[in-house]
Parts: C-alpha cells; structure tokens; sequence
C-alpha cells in the first residue's frame, strides 16, 4: 500500500509542479508583455495569426478555431479579440461560408507590434523553461 501512496504522490507533486510552472510562466509573460500593452493571452492569439498557416491558407481564423488553440472560452476569446480588434491589432469579418461564423486576421500595425516583443516572448519562455 505504501508503494501506491509513494507512486501517487510523485504523480501529484509532478501535477503540481507542471501546475506551478505554468502559473510563474504565464505571470511572467504578462509582466515582460505589459509594458507594452499586451497580456500573454493577447500575444498567443497574435503569435497564432502572425504564423499564417490558417486552415484555409488566407492568414484569416475563425474564432473558434483560436480558442482552440489558445484555450480560452470563445466568450473571453470574444472579448479578447474584441480589444485586440479595437487597439487596431487584429480586424474581425464575417465568414463568407458561414454568415454566423467570425474570422480575424491580423493587421499591419498587429504584425508591427508582434515582431517586436516576439523576441520579449521567447527569452521569457527560453528562461523559465530551461530548467
């Protein structure tokens, strides 16, 4: 029984340490992003348009497919893109397929921004994850 306790508790202390990790690294994010007005959350979804590798090769996603790569609700997706959309970073249209569907690419002044704390982003993971 002390095996299974013992197995256990190394599953849940590495649980946690991931958990652990994950936190620091995102508070991080947001401290090195802030000064220039953006969250971790704003830049993955910048990160995940400057890659232009949408399903359909246009640059341009639906919201849907963003949340699920940024994991986010698509309501604070919504709101996120939303503020994105109104700094002028990221431009929402309606689908041509799909009148209910939405699809944002980013802008000009979006990509500016993104290549600029790009190399922000990556130190902060490079240092937090190279333990």
């Amino acid at each position: 029984m002390a095996e299974v306790n013992k197995a256990e508790r190394a599953l849940v202390d590495q649980w946690r340490d991931m958990l652990a990790l994950h936190a620091h690294t995102q508070c991080e994010l947001d401290r090195a992003l802030h000064p220039h007005g953006l969250c971790a959350s704003d830049f993955e979804v910048l990160d995940l348009l400057s890659e232009r590798t949408a399903p359909d090769d246009s640059g341009a996603y639906r919201v849907q497919e963003i949340s699920e790569r940024v994991h986010l609700s698509q309501s604070a997706l919504s709101r996120l893109v939303a503020r994105l959309e109104k700094d002028g970073l990221v431009e929402r249209a309606m689908c041509a397929e799909d009148r209910r569907g939405v699809r944002v690419v980013l802008t000009a002044k979006g990509s500016d921004l993104h290549r600029e704390v790009l190399p922000i982003h990556r130190g902060v993971l490079a240092r937090m994850l190279a333990g």
